[in-house]
């Protein structure tokens, strides 16, 4: 019999539409390192539940923005950022907002991988710690296991929690490092060049990883290869000399660019 319930209907339909809302709106973003302009006038959206690819030339102002998300530019002293950027609705750069509460809802793994030297155990244990956002240890042992095995990494580490994480190998303490980043339950995951240090099939792996997390985050990426924004990403920002240049649905960007640069980038004529 054909379920006639249209409420079911109307909650399917919002359920898609709000896990693909804004997660992060930015506005008129500039950032200045003293006299240089590094990044001019940057407007974007960046879904919930999506993997969002920076491509571009080096030099571009592609880290420099994925910098800005969490106010890791706050730790540069010539830096001075512009305009605005609201995650869930709140502007980051108000000065009631505590960086230290920002980075724990917006998580950040960098492009070489950097464990604490710390077991893997405490690496992963370190946030929920420090932000108190567990109770005893049962509850702390949940959570390390729970960002082991959405890393991919619980099987290979379980019987050896206590080892340090720089023992592992490249792979292995990338996919520590986000557990690690993962922990504090973030809403947003920033990656900047994550698989840049990596041999093939690390990258393979890490690749995997991130197409799993984005059901329960928002992640943005940068990335010097192409390629690989086209494999992991639904949507591609283009960068060039500062300027967000195009931003679009992956498949669009790469297949029928509608500005000239962004396709003298992607057919190797600029980089």
């Amino acid at each position: 019999m054909e379920d006639m319930n249209p409420m079911k209907d109307i909650q399917t339909e919002e359920r898609a539409v709000s896990s693909h809302a804004p997660r992060i709106t930015a506005r008129g973003v500039n950032v200045h390192y003293g006299e240089t302009h590094a990044l001019k006038d940057v407007n974007v959206d960046i879904l919930s539940n999506t993997v969002t690819a920076f491509i571009g030339p080096s030099g571009c102002g592609k880290s420099t923005f994925l910098r800005c998300i969490n106010r890791m530019n706050d730790t540069v002293a010539s830096a001075r950022v512009t305009g605005e950027i609201l995650l869930d609705g709140e502007d980051i750069y108000d000065r009631r907002v505590d960086p230290v509460r920002l980075r724990a809802k917006v998580g950040m793994v960098f492009q070489k991988p950097n464990p604490f030297p710390k077991s893997i155990y405490d690496n992963v244990a370190y946030g929920p710690k420090i932000h108190g956002l567990t109770r005893s240890k049962a509850e702390l042992d949940a959570v390390v296991e729970s960002c082991l095995r959405k890393a991919a990494l619980w099987n290979e580490v379980k019987d050896r929690l206590d080892a340090p994480g720089t023992g592992l190998s490249g792979g292995q303490q990338q996919r520590l490092c986000i557990a690690r980043a993962i922990a504090t339950s973030p809403e947003v995951l920033l990656m900047d060049e994550p698989c840049s240090a990596l041999d093939p099939i690390a990258t393979a792996q890490v690749e995997e990883l991130i197409d799993e997390l984005r059901s329960q985050f928002s992640v943005v990426i940068v990335t010097h290869s192409m390629q690989q924004a086209a494999r992991v990403s639904q949507r591609t920002a283009f960068f060039h000399l500062g300027h967000l240049v195009e931003f679009g649905e992956t498949g669009q960007i790469f297949t029928n660019p509608k500005d000239s640069r962004t396709e003298s980038y992607i057919t190797g004529r600029i980089g």
